[in-house]
């Protein structure tokens, strides 16, 4: 049974994971006979929004880990206690706290900074040849991550500015429909649209369940 560390960043598109891709990458791996570690950094998210009116709540302040703990119904543990030894694989949904939470892409691009904790848990995983999967904009990590070295091949779907974004973080991009996957086999990644693209939850299940059986593959 292969163990996969999934990683969240929040709970709710606007400030954390996007719930429809969390739980949509959650079903995929238990269908496909997976096991999860559920995990998320600690320390306060970017800013609180207010998922009703779109708008950022002045002088509130959550914890990643204690907010993504709602998706994991309790069951979750912080990132650095996890040991990438002790899975085959790993998964980011997306949602603006990968953009936000997990790195600042979200407001310095392509001079963005990955969370340390990210950076270190995403670099012994795949130094150990460890898969490595990443939905909507959270692949623009792994290029902020590995891009200067690896030149891994990544899609967030076929945004251009993004597009052009992650290039410059070294990079390669290609363009993906949202029901299909890329596949850098020689970097052991796989990336998927979801809702950079998605126009219904439909389109973001259907996309996720041959993106993680694209992942467990790469454990084999």
């Amino acid at each position: 049974m292969p163990k996969v560390a999934v990683i969240l960043s929040g709970c709710g598109v606007y400030d954390g994971s996007e719930i429809h891709e969390a739980c949509a990458a959650l079903l995929a791996l238990d269908r496909a006979g997976a096991q999860t570690v559920i995990c998320a950094p600690s320390g306060p998210q970017m800013h609180v929004v207010n998922h009703l009116a779109g708008e950022p709540e002045s002088g509130e302040s959550r914890d990643i880990l204690v907010e993504s703990a709602r998706i994991a119904r309790g069951e979750i543990r912080p990132l650095q206690d996890v040991d990438p030894a002790a899975v085959d694989a790993v998964l980011m949904p997306g949602g603006f706290g990968a953009a936000k939470n997990l790195c600042t892409f979200a407001v310095d691009g392509a001079d963005c900074k990955v969370n340390p904790e990210v950076v270190d848990f995403l670099r012994r995983a795949h130094d150990q040849g460890k898969a490595i999967g990443a939905m909507c904009i959270a692949p623009v990590i792994l290029a902020r991550v590995f891009g200067p070295d690896l030149s891994p091949r990544l899609t967030i779907g076929n945004d251009p500015t993004t597009a052009d974004l992650v290039q410059q973080m070294g990079a390669e991009h290609v363009e993906c429909k949202v029901d299909a996957s890329v596949v850098d086999h020689d970097n052991r990644m796989v990336t998927t649209p979801a809702y950079m693209l998605a126009g219904s939850i439909k389109e973001v299940f259907t996309g996720a369940e041959g993106f993680v059986q694209e992942l467990l593959a790469l454990c084999r």
